[in-house]
C-alpha cells in the first residue's frame, strides 16, 4: 500500500505545490513540503520504528496522504489562507484514489485502507481534544472504529499528530505537542487508547457514544426492537443478493423498486422516491416489524436522518455495508436491467463514507 500512496502523492505533487499555507503555522512552505517533512518526522520517531511492519505501512501511507485535502478546500479569505473541512475532504479523497490502485474488494484490503482514511479524517483532532467540551466523548467515538479496525487506534493518530506537528516550521511546536500528549493520557484514563472501550453492551455503547447521559460501563435496560437493518454499498455491489441470501424472510423497502414502480431513474430527482419509501417503513415501525431497508446510504448524512427516524420508534439498528471489488462491482452494474452510469457511480465513490461504529447498535462491513 506504501507503493500505491507515494504513487498518489506524486500524481498529485505539482497541485501540493501551488497549494499555499498560513506562514504563521506552515513557516516551512507549500502543503508538498510540508508532507515530505511530516514523512521524514514520523519516520524519526522511535514509537512509529517499533510498530509491527502493518501499522507502520499504514501510519506512513496516512502521512503521505493527510493534507491531499487541502488542494481542493484551499482559499483566502480577508487576507488569510485557510482549508476549512481539508480532513474530511481529504479522508474521501484518499479513499477513492486507494479504491482506485485495488484497496478495495477483501476484507484485508478494505480494512486497511479504512484505517488510513481514519487517520487521515481525525488527524487535526489530537491537538485540539483537550480544549474540547466533549472530549471524552470525542475520543471514545473514534477509538469505537477500532472493532472495525484492528490495526487503528488513538495511539495510532497520536503518533501522526505529532509528526504532524514536527514536520513544520511554527512558533507553537512545543505547546501542541503538549497537547497531544494530553490527549494520549485522557484516551489511557478513559481507556481507549489502544482500541475500543470494553462497553457491557451493545446497546450501552450506542446510547453513551449517541452523547446520552449514560455510565459507559452501566449494563443498561434495552427497551429497543428489531433489528432494522439498513443497507450502506454503491450501485452494482450486490446488495439485494446478499439480502435474499442472508435475510429472506425479513420484509424490505426498496428504493430501487420504487424507481421501477415509478419509472423514476437513478439520475433523477430522487426526494419522491425516498419518501415514499419512508412511508413504507414507517408502516413496519409503527408495528414493530422487522424489516430491511435497502438503499445506497453512502454518507454518513444520509444515515443519521434514517437511523433518526428508526431510532425514535424505538428499533435497534444494525447497518450493513457490502463492499466488492471495482470491475465486479462495474460487472454487476451493468448487467442490470436499470444500470446506473458509471460516471455516477464514479461521483459516489468520491462521496462515499463508511458508516462508522457510533452511527448505530450495530454496523458491520463486509466484503462480497
Amino acid at each position: 500500500m506504501t507503493g500505491h500512496s507515494a504513487e498518489i502523492l506524486e500524481s498529485l505533487a505539482d497541485r501540493m505545490r501551488g497549494t499555499p499555507q498560513p506562514v504563521r503555522w506552515h513557516g516551512e512552505g507549500d502543503v508538498y513540503v510540508h508532507t515530505r517533512m511530516v514523512c521524514d518526522a514520523l519516520r524519526s520517531l522511535t514509537e512509529y520504528q517499533e510498530l509491527p511492519e502493518p501499522q507502520r505501512e499504514i501510519l506512513l501511507t496516512a502521512a503521505r496522504l493527510h493534507d491531499i485535502g487541502k488542494i481542493p478546500t484551499t482559499r483566502e479569505v480577508a487576507g488569510q489562507i485557510e482549508a476549512p473541512h481539508h480532513a474530511p475532504v481529504g479522508s474521501r479523497m484518499a479513499r477513492e484514489r486507494l479504491w482506485m490502485k485495488g484497496m478495495c474488494g477483501t476484507c484485508e484490503r478494505m480494512a486497511m485502507r479504512e484505517a488510513v482514511c481514519q487517520l487521515v479524517r481525525y488527524h487535526s483532532f489530537p491537538p485540539h481534544a483537550i480544549d474540547a467540551d466533549d472530549a471524552a466523548l470525542r475520543l471514545h467515538r473514534i477509538a469505537a472504529n477500532s472493532r472495525l479496525l484492528p490495526e487503528f487506534s488513538l495511539r495510532s493518530l497520536c503518533i501522526l499528530a505529532r509528526a504532524d506537528m514536527i514536520g513544520r516550521v511554527c512558533d507553537d511546536r512545543e505547546p501542541m505537542l503538549d497537547q497531544i500528549a494530553l490527549c494520549e493520557e485522557l484516551a489511557k484514563a478513559e481507556g481507549c487508547l489502544d482500541g475500543c472501550f470494553p462497553f457491557p453492551s451493545d446497546h450501552t455503547m450506542h446510547a453513551f457514544l449517541s452523547g446520552r447521559d449514560v455510565w459507559k460501563d452501566q449494563q443498561l435496560y434495552d427497551d429497543t426492537w428489531g433489528p432494522v437493518y439498513m443497507m450502506s454499498g454503491l450501485p452494482g455491489t450486490g446488495k439485494d443478493t446478499w439480502i435474499a441470501r442472508n435475510l429472506p424472510d425479513i420484509p424490505m423497502v426498496s428504493l430501487d423498486r420504487i424507481r421501477r414502480e415509478r419509472r423514476i431513474a437513478p439520475t433523477d430527482n430522487q426526494g419522491l422516491v425516498a419518501n415514499l419509501g419512508k412511508e413504507q417503513a414507517k408502516e413496519h415501525l409503527r408495528h414493530h416489524q422487522p424489516f430491511v431497508w435497502n438503499a445506497t446510504d453512502i454518507t454518513q448524512t444520509m444515515r443519521q436522518q434514517l437511523v433518526s427516524l428508526f431510532e425514535g420508534y424505538k428499533a435497534r439498528v444494525h447497518i450493513i455495508y457490502l463492499e466488492t471489488d471495482w470491475e465486479t462491482l462495474l460487472q454487476r452494474n451493468s448487467s442490470r436491467e436499470y444500470a446506473v452510469p458509471r460516471a455516477a457511480i464514479e461521483t459516489m465513490l468520491g462521496k462515499l463514507e463508511l458508516p462508522e461504529v457510533h452511527e448505530a447498535t450495530r454496523v458491520d462491513w463486509i466484503s462480497v
